[in-house]
């Protein structure tokens, strides 16, 4: 399996020390990654790991890849996805909070069908997916996503600046969204893509309710999902850490997605 990776993160960077260890088989080599520019910090990394650095989709696909892996940002997806689905390249989307844009979803949807191409969102840094479908089937009433995180993970936010809040200084639990995922997932665009795939996952982006949460007294990203439907109730509560060097970013995600693209490559799965 030939893999790029649009980014230059703190996900790119485990799936390249995880590949070139061969955990995921001597098979899977990294062939590329991508980045929006010269300045790009992927351009760092692909010098640190020896991997060619792109920054257009021609040159990209000259690098003949199986899957690539948007590890990036929601821009990333509405530049990239589409047309490498739409060449047969199959993609691993971990910006999802991006597809609650219905037409860039619906687009890159027409594009996996038409070219036969996998495109897969992982679960993420949340738990609980498979019952999720499998009550949707039978008929769900109501879903909720509580993301609970220490209030450095909402700095830098242009919506939570606008709020005027102190988040050095919190001293109480805060709520700083309550409502629909529609509204809420596009306000935090680094923060609540698990909300997003919660929301493609089970009910939609209208009726999947999402409330997010600055909470001094918290050391871990906590996420508590409730579900209530026709096969009975469901809570969830995760507590992530944090990724050492991003705190808006669960360490599960980060895994979340190197074990999305172990599944990508094998014929057997179990669960979700």
């Amino acid at each position: 399996m030939r893999v790029a990776l649009l980014g230059g993160g703190t996900i790119a960077r485990l799936f390249l020390d995880h590949i070139r260890r061969g955990d995921l088989g001597d098979d899977v080599e990294v062939v590329a990654v991508a980045g929006r520019g010269a300045a790009s910090r992927g351009r760092a990394l692909a010098d640190e790991y020896e991997v060619a650095f792109t920054t257009t989709i021609a040159a990209l696909m000259s690098k003949k890849p199986d899957v690539v892996v948007e590890a990036a940002s929601h821009e990333a997806v509405r530049e990239f996805c589409e047309p490498l689905l739409a060449q047969g390249v199959a993609v691993i989307v971990l910006s999802g909070g991006a597809l609650c844009d219905d037409d860039l979803r619906m687009a890159l949807e027409r594009a996996a069908q038409r070219s036969g191409a996998l495109l897969y969102v992982p679960s993420g840094g949340i738990a609980g997916l498979d019952g999720l479908k499998a009550a949707c089937v039978a008929g769900v009433d109501d879903v909720k996503i509580t993301v609970m995180k220490p209030p450095a993970a909402w700095k830098n936010i242009p919506y939570v600046d606008k709020l005027g809040i102190d988040l050095d200084h919190l001293s109480a639990r805060r709520t700083i969204y309550e409502g629909a995922a529609r509204g809420g997932v596009p306000l935090f665009p680094a923060n609540v893509n698990i909300a997003a795939v919660l929301s493609m996952a089970g009910i939609g982006f209208d009726r999947t309710r999402l409330e997010v949460v600055a909470d001094p007294a918290l050391e871990h990203n906590t996420h508590l999902i409730e579900i209530r439907g026709k096969t009975g109730n469901i809570s969830i509560k995760v507590e992530n850490v944090p990724a050492p060097d991003n705190p808006k970013t669960a360490w599960l995600a980060c895994y979340s997605a190197l074990a999305a693209l172990k599944f990508a490559k094998s014929p057997v799965r179990y669960g979700t």
